[in-house]
């Protein structure tokens, strides 16, 4: 990691501001932002950790713990609220035996992250995993793809 934080800190030390551009390329190349990656820039290039902090829970695109390899994203907007997206939250956290305060499981597979909205608001409520959009996202649906990427997964 330390290689990885020292190129990110050359291809950027010369910018004032470039706090956002050091976390996107973070990142990118780690995955997530590791605390010490934070500790490490902030003490290079003599700018409180608490902008870095303040950069990265400001913005949804940030991740502060390691994601699983599979992303599950659930809009918690007011249509997809509306239209029962706790249900479909609630069936997935129970199928990948996450507590309340777990995002990702315990191997590593799956992250079920929660958003304020995804605009997709017609056909609420929505789900993405990996991307792919599950739009009037019953149970079901959602479950039943989780498992065919768990069997998937599996077989490898």
């Amino acid at each position: 990691m330390e290689s990885i934080l020292k190129e990110v800190l050359l291809r950027y030390r010369s910018e004032n501001g470039s706090v956002v551009s050091i976390l996107q390329d973070t990142q990118s190349q780690l995955g997530y932002i590791p605390q010490e990656a934070i500790t490490y820039f902030a003490s290079e290039l003599n700018i409180p950790e608490s902008r870095f902090y303040g950069v990265a829970t400001f913005y949804s695109q940030f991740c502060l713990k390691p994601r699983g390899k599979n992303i599950i994203t659930a809009c918690c907007g007011t249509a997809c609220h509306v239209k029962g997206v706790d249900k479909v939250v609630n069936a997935v956290s129970r199928r990948l035996r996450l507590s309340d305060n777990d995002h990702t499981t315990s191997d590593g597979e799956f992250t079920l992250e929660k958003v304020a909205c995804l605009g997709f608001c017609s056909i609420a409520p929505v789900v993405l995993i990996n991307g792919e959009v599950f739009g009037k996202a019953a149970v079901e649906k959602v479950v039943k793809k989780i498992d065919s990427i768990a069997r998937k997964d599996d077989e490898r």
